[in-house]
């Protein structure tokens, strides 16, 4: 009788320990839901704005200027952020506040928010490091008068 029940409970562990192997694969490689929150978006992205983001092209070295993608904080690695891609390596790029040139590093990617007046980004802590981004957002899901694809230039 104990080892009926051992080995039910083995086969439960299991079966638990499968999925979630699946689940955590799918949010780490494939897909992930972030809530967004700050003005440093706006108006592409609000506060309590719900998106899908997808890995692959982040993976893949796809990102492409003018996507907006997750990246870890460079200030905070813990915190994650939202901004826009300006520039890659190699690129140049004006900074406004500082009223000259900066050029990107190998390595590279220069981010900022939309809202520029109420965002800190690269024109604060300069390039950031592609290692960092985490993944593009691809999908507005919340709230639902806004739900749809995120559009970026060159799209159809």
């Amino acid at each position: 009788m104990f080892k009926n029940i051992f080995v039910r409970s083995c086969v439960i562990c299991g079966k638990i320990a499968q999925y979630y192997c699946i689940i955590h694969c799918t949010f780490e490689y494939v897909f992930d839901f972030i809530l967004c929150s700050g003005p440093s978006m706006e108006p592409t992205l609000f506060s309590n704005d719900l998106v899908i983001t997808e890995h692959i092209s982040r993976n893949r070295k796809t990102i492409q200027k003018g996507d907006v993608v997750i990246c870890l904080n460079p200030r905070k690695p813990g915190d994650l952020i939202c901004k826009r891609v300006l520039a890659f390596e190699g690129d140049r790029v004006y900074v406004d506040d500082k009223n000259k040139y900066e050029w990107i590093p190998r390595g590279h990617v220069w981010l900022e928010g939309d809202n520029k007046e109420n965002s800190i980004d690269s024109r604060e802590y300069g390039p950031v490091p592609y290692a960092l981004l985490r993944s593009r957002v691809v999908w507005k899901i919340w709230p639902m008068q806004h739900m749809g694809w995120m559009r970026y230039p060159g799209d159809c």
